[in-house]
């Protein structure tokens, strides 16, 4: 039997699965293209996913978030803002993720990858259980809510913008 981390660690090792195989199945194109007109490109999901588990799993693990301390803003030539997760984003600051500058699927990858090797696994497998009834508050968000709240609210959206994803990709053989 697994505890209650255990299976979260499972489900965000299977998310993480589904969001790199999205990512490595697109082209360019396809990662700055929303297929429906208002919707966010994939570009811009797959980072708002990697941005909101990095700030969640950094602030509940007590880390300073990888976007910041390890230069990934810097490669995604973004500000080194700690509240920039693309919550709130208006339409326009999501339009950076389209077209000739936008991220490719390499650095969207590799942040991802990051973030989940760094933040996610690392903590959730050392984590004992007990630490899900822990108050971890959100300096950038200023709210204060259980280490399980947190994952849960985060798989949520994980999980709803790899459905959004499955929408905006084409599938192999697709046009």
């Amino acid at each position: 039997m697994i505890g209650r981390l255990g299976l979260a660690r499972r489900m965000f090792h299977a998310a993480h699965e589904e969001l790199a195989a999205a990512i490595r199945s697109a082209d360019a194109r396809d990662l700055g293209r929303a297929r429906i007109p208002g919707a966010n490109t994939p570009a811009w999901l797959l980072w708002h996913v990697a941005r909101g588990e990095d700030r969640n799993l950094s602030e509940i693990a007590g880390l300073p978030q990888l976007w910041v301390a390890d230069g990934w803003a810097d490669r995604f030539g973004r500000p080194a803002d700690p509240h920039d997760t693309g919550y709130g984003h208006t339409p326009a600051q999501a339009a950076a993720f389209a077209g000739p500058g936008a991220p490719g699927a390499t650095p969207l990858l590799e942040y991802l990858d990051a973030v989940f090797e760094e933040r996610v696994e690392r903590h959730l497998a050392a984590a004992p259980d007990e630490d899900l009834d822990r108050i971890a508050p959100s300096p950038t968000l200023g709210t204060a809510e259980t280490v399980e709240a947190r994952l849960a609210s985060q798989l949520a959206d994980t999980l709803a913008h790899l459905g959004q994803l499955g929408l905006l990709l084409p599938r192999r053989g697709d046009s």
